[in-house]
């Protein structure tokens, strides 16, 4: 770590503890949601509503969470993979400030009901432009960082960062432009089934280009570095990169099966789906393949099993979206908690459980210490795995049951078998066991967040120490 002083740290430390805040309190407010489905009379009007709360929850983790420490682990990754310092440091501490005012100014809007009303894409329009003017900030450094680099061959890590950049910054910007009508209302350019086609192309391609392509760049960058083995493939890596870039732009239909979109836009988002399929399984068996014979890290390196079980889980993932893209299962399952199910193994399993590691790996590097506690670190593994896991596995078989429900017809009468009131209550015992496994995921966060904290107070004390000991 003797090099480690050319490099600019202050905006990676930053970034790293605010995802941390940001995710804590995005998480929390998901554990409370999760109550309100099963509990109504926690629904306290007119702030702590679910239909508000839900709105913090998800842009909490996908902009608090996930983009903060997107931007702290891509700073680091940068550095390392170009062998320069971050191009303008100083940019990266001011997008620091600016980020973490635009959470907190975002989160109160969403309580206070401003909303545009779309899927990941509720922020009004003065909040938006910030998103893209942090996300300008992002790109600058990262792509001025890559030009400058001082190393010629240019790693996966920083193609799949590279398309980061770009993807996100196309699919924001498109989706996002409207018409303002007041300091806090606009309405989108687009109308109708055109409004709701470019909706689920951005929706699903934030998916791709936040929860997938950054947290690809991190897989490929910390597995190797953690365990000490090289990629088992570049060829394959680079073969993967470029089928999944190209094949997820053409996915958001998927979305919108059985709508009134036309039946051929509809059918282009499921073959490209599927063939999504190939790409994602690329990066999965390259994961798998490193490991090669050294399969025992599982138990002796407390960050491999991080990362093979979260390739695991974007490998499950990978299969269950596409085949849930299929008209034949969406007509059950869609609309239905199955998909809540599928949604959360992305993020509780491969997002978590891979950023959770990356972080486990950088901390101490740019703290220059060891981890706290490697029995918190496997503590934390095994919490978020099963509480994940009770998670999924109970919203899939509601969703079976809810689909199930909804279609029963009454061979005599020809109508519905089932009320509206006994399908909501035959839900509730499903909700209580998806809150059991949200709060075992959440006590894996906090032990977690614990551990991080406990690394950097205890560098701290180290650096006191020898500045002490340097004066006598």
């Amino acid at each position: 770590m003797a090099d480690d002083s050319v490099y600019e740290w202050r905006a990676v430390k930053g970034f790293c503890l605010s995802g941390l805040f940001w995710g804590a309190v995005s998480v929390l407010i998901g554990l409370f949601i999760s109550i309100q489905m099963w509990k109504p009379e926690l629904n306290i009007g007119p702030f702590l509503t679910f239909g508000r709360l839900r709105a913090v929850h998800t842009n909490g983790l996908a902009f608090g969470f996930a983009v903060a420490e997107i931007f702290a682990l891509s700073y680091y990754m940068v550095q390392r993979l170009t062998r320069r310092r971050l191009l303008f440091p100083k940019l990266a501490v001011v997008q620091l400030y600016i980020f973490n005012a635009a959470i907190l100014v975002a989160a109160l809007s969403l309580l206070a009901g401003f909303t545009k009303s779309k899927e990941y894409a509720e922020l009004e329009w003065p909040l938006s432009i910030g998103v893209v003017i942090l996300w300008v900030m992002f790109a600058v450094n990262i792509f001025g960082t890559i030009i400058k680099r001082k190393e010629e061959q240019m790693y996966i890590t920083l193609w799949y960062l590279i398309a980061t950049v770009i993807g996100v910054a196309v699919v924001y910007i498109v989706n996002n432009l409207s018409i303002p009508v007041s300091l806090t209302k606009s309405y989108s350019i687009y109308a109708g089934v055109n409004d709701a086609n470019v909706e689920w192309w951005y929706g699903h391609n934030a998916v791709g280009f936040v929860f997938t392509t950054p947290i690809l760049a991190m897989f490929y960058y910390f597995l190797p570095k953690s365990t000490g083995l090289p990629i088992f493939s570049h060829r394959l890596s680079i073969v993967a990169f470029w089928s999944l870039v190209f094949a997820y732009l053409w996915t958001g239909a998927h979305h919108l099966v059985y709508t009134p979109l036309p039946d051929w836009i509809q059918t282009v988002g499921i073959a490209f789906t599927m063939f999504l399929i190939a790409p994602s399984w690329g990066s999965v068996v390259n994961g798998y393949y490193t490991m090669g014979g050294n399969w025992d890290k599982m138990k002796s390196n407390y960050l491999t099993k991080f990362f093979i079980i979260g390739i695991t889980f974007y490998g499950l993932q990978t299969l269950q979206g596409p085949t849930q893209g299929l008209r034949v299962v969406s007509q059950l399952v869609h609309y239905t908690d199955w998909v809540i199910g599928h949604v959360h193994m992305g993020t509780m399993g491969w997002v978590a459980m891979t950023v959770g590691a990356s972080m486990y790996y950088v901390i101490p590097r740019i703290y220059d210490t060891e981890i706290y506690s490697i029995k918190l670190a496997d503590t934390h593994f095994w919490l978020v795995l099963i509480g994940q896991l009770i998670f999924s596995i109970s919203m899939w078989i509601l969703g079976i049951q809810q689909g199930s429900m909804w279609k029963a017809i009454s061979p005599d009468t020809g109508s519905l078998t089932y009320t509206f009131m006994e399908q909501v209550t035959a839900n509730y015992p499903y909700w209580k066991v998806r809150t059991l496994g949200g709060a075992i995921f959440t006590v894996g966060l906090c032990v977690f967040a614990f551990n991080i904290v406990m690394t950097i107070v205890q560098a701290k004390k180290n650096q006191a120490s020898a500045a002490a000991a340097g004066g006598r």
